[in-house]
């Protein structure tokens, strides 16, 4: 039986092949046994919007119920951050999702939520993986049996989470706040957003589980409708847009433009800190932009570079005093809320920022770059052969870059990836994802012509 391991962010696995019944069960069953082996006796499950999520939502649910855990499963599907929430309002021991996030949708997958409502560090994920059994055979009890005997019972995470969003945003102040757009990418996000903003321009806010053919992934090739439509109607409209589980966040400016992670969490900061005057610690990981370190040391406050994953953010969020989190990848964190990444809640936070300064999402981003200095980034995800990616592990490993196109290397980090320091605040990286056959080069520079040339130079660099 193959061997199940969890990558930077859970365990996925294309529909039919290897994500299957079988091995939902056998991951659920490793999972309740840390659980009782750790005394917890209850946990939180919840589904996204993908192919077969109710089905195996009922699947591992009845096999954490033969293990004896009590489930609380959600009435329908879910964002991540609602089952993160979940769990610590049920004071549950682990949350459970089954998502593959921005995977194709020809993926599903297995996210494990921590009782402090957020990821599951990696010892404990490593504990898990050792306790997943070569196979795990349900005794002939159905899901309504396990529901009559109380060891599954359901709850309305949704609406939950829309009870915390009004106990801490000025819904009436959202509300009145006119030009917003919104793609769902067919995820999570589609009800929820429509619930807190009913004002709102909707794109892809149906129950899709082939996504219209798209990752449900927030980057600039995947949203060229809510862009085109930004574009046609100037100075009207800002776009937001969601992940398949509604925990990562891509916005647009008010002419169609990208506004990606690495400046959100640049204004996050300035919000937070200056206008709410709130404080704390900044983590992000290694491959978020040097600019928000520039804006951090501006302001005194300190910094953190993690492995890229939030479960490496998230250790930090939960034993310091973190004012901002986050990954280059649009999953965001803040304090006051969850230790978790939230792209409905970033979400908000944003148009909070705009609607109390009465300021456009550039001007905002224009008092940030007064600081720290303007830039543009861009990241290329090239997929690559089983031969096309040992021969690149190779080079990567056993060569440093001396030079990229006319820029010479100024510095070189390895924290997690291979990241290349250029003049004039400029970079490259390169990681082999851990989920995917994928190799992404990251780019940073001055504008966008610029980092177009990196990025050329940078996969020249590899592929030959």
């Amino acid at each position: 039986m193959k061997s199940i391991k969890f990558g930077t962010d859970g365990w996925r696995a294309i529909i039919a092949e290897d994500y299957t019944l079988s091995n939902v069960r056998r991951i659920a069953s490793g999972t309740a046994i840390w659980m009782k082996q750790k005394g917890m006796t209850s946990a939180v499950i919840g589904h996204d919007c993908r192919f077969g999520g109710r089905m195996f939502l009922e699947e591992t649910a009845k096999t954490m119920a033969a293990h004896g855990i009590a489930v609380l499963a959600a009435q329908g599907f879910v964002s991540t951050p609602m089952v993160s929430l979940g769990v610590i309002r049920h004071a549950a021991g682990l949350g459970v999702v089954i998502t593959a996030s921005h995977n194709p949708p020809s993926y599903n997958g297995f996210k494990l939520k921590s009782s402090y409502g957020g990821p599951t560090i990696p010892s404990d994920i490593a504990e898990v993986e050792g306790l997943i059994p070569e196979d795990f055979v349900l005794p002939e009890v159905s899901y309504e049996t396990y529901c009559q005997q109380g060891l599954i019972s359901h709850v309305d995470l949704e609406a939950e989470y829309l009870d915390h969003v009004a106990c801490h945003f000025d819904l009436s102040r959202l509300q009145a706040f006119r030009g917003i757009a919104y793609d769902a990418m067919y995820g999570a996000g589609q009800r929820i957003m429509q619930q807190i903003l009913p004002q709102l321009k909707a794109f892809h806010c149906e129950y899709n589980p082939g996504f219209g053919h798209t990752p449900p992934e927030p980057i600039t090739r995947n949203l060229s409708e809510i862009m085109q439509f930004l574009a046609a109607h100037p100075g009207q409209y800002i776009g937001i847009a969601n992940d398949g589980d509604a925990d990562r966040i891509a916005m647009m400016d008010d002419r169609g433009r990208m506004v990606d992670s690495h400046h959100i969490l640049l204004l996050l900061v300035q919000y937070l800190h200056v206008h709410k005057k709130m404080t704390g610690k900044i983590v992000v990981s290694f491959s978020v932009t040097n600019k928000l370190k520039k804006l951090a040391d501006h302001y005194r406050l300190d910094t953190i570079i993690t492995k890229i994953g939030f479960k490496y953010i998230a250790e930090y969020m939960i034993r310091e005093d973190v004012l901002v989190a986050g990954e280059e990848s649009g999953g965001l964190a803040i304090k006051g809320h969850i230790p978790e990444r939230d792209g409905v809640w970033i979400g908000l936070t944003i148009l909070e920022f705009m609607a109390v300064t009465g300021k456009t999402l550039q001007q905002l981003i224009d008092e940030v770059y007064d600081i720290v200095g303007a830039f543009s980034y861009d990241r290329h995800d090239l997929h690559l052969t089983a031969s096309d990616k040992e021969k690149v592990q190779q080079r990567l490993s056993q060569q440093r870059i001396a030079s990229f196109g006319p820029y010479e290397v100024r510095n070189y980090e390895n924290l997690d990836g291979d990241k290349y320091y250029l003049d004039n605040d400029a970079w490259i990286m390169y990681r082999l994802s851990g989920t995917e056959p994928v190799l992404r080069i990251y780019a940073q520079g001055q504008h966008e012509e610029e980092v177009n040339n990196l990025l050329q130079w940078a996969r020249a660099a590899v592929m030959g």
